[in-house]
């Protein structure tokens, strides 16, 4: 019996608890609990929590950062003048030759009217052996005599006359030549004029001939070499190391 009073007053206490502990939630209507669980959100607001002063003095000075792609700065624009800015071309050279006798002085002329100045200079080269185009060795000097005239009235002015004694005694020279496809051309071009006598030979002997030098020409002056070339088709035109 004792049993069963403890026992309700066990089931009267638990009762008592829950009353006074959720009492006001059993009795409210469900829609007063639904409005209470949405805590009214649209009344919150989130603020940014304010920067902590600091005072200056305490400031640690931060190492320097690098700029930005986009804010680098461009390097300024030259302030040269468009004439100190442009590269001058670099000096050009040339060496024609090689020359004697008739075609030295041809050449000559026509480089004059170039006016190259003190750009134009002459070197001399010596060959063993060549070719020239000769008349033969005339019995005295009355005949080479009458042969320079001759050769006068054909208009050809550039000659030599042989004094070493030997068999080319008293022989005239009318050019001599690195090859001997340069003489047969030399020799054709005589015969155009009215020689008849003269002829080609092998020359074994030291050979004198001309080089022109021209140092530091333009463009326009290596475009009238070249077709001042054209009358000289034995010659040979070709660019140099100008140092």
């Amino acid at each position: 019996m004792s049993r069963v009073w403890l026992i309700l007053l066990l089931l009267v206490n638990i009762l008592f608890f829950v009353l006074i502990r959720w009492g006001a939630a059993l009795t409210d209507t469900p829609d007063a609990l639904l409005t209470q669980a949405e805590f009214n959100a649209n009344k919150i607001q989130l603020r940014e929590a304010a920067a902590p002063h600091i005072p200056a003095d305490s400031v640690a000075v931060s190492a320097p950062q690098s700029p930005s792609p986009e804010r680098v700065a461009a390097p300024p624009a030259s302030q040269l003048s468009p004439e100190l800015t442009v590269i001058p071309p670099a000096p050009l050279c040339m060496t024609w030759g090689e020359f004697s006798g008739e075609n030295l002085a041809r050449a000559d002329a026509a480089l004059a009217t170039l006016q190259l100045g003190d750009k134009l200079q002459r070197r001399n080269v010596e060959h063993v052996g060549g070719y020239w185009v000769y008349m033969s060795p005339q019995k005295n000097i009355d005949q080479v005599n009458r042969k320079i005239d001759q050769l006068k009235k054909l208009g050809v002015y550039d000659h030599f006359v042989v004094q070493e004694k030997g068999e080319w005694l008293h022989a005239i020279s009318l050019g001599v030549f690195r090859t001997e496809q340069a003489a047969s051309n030399f020799l054709e071009v005589l015969k155009t004029k009215g020689v008849r006598t003269a002829k080609v030979g092998e020359r074994q002997s030291r050979l004198k001939f001309t080089v022109f030098e021209l140092i530091g020409i333009d463009a326009g002056a290596i475009e009238k070499l070249n077709r001042i070339q054209q009358d000289f088709p034995d010659s040979e035109l070709k660019s140099t190391d100008c140092n």
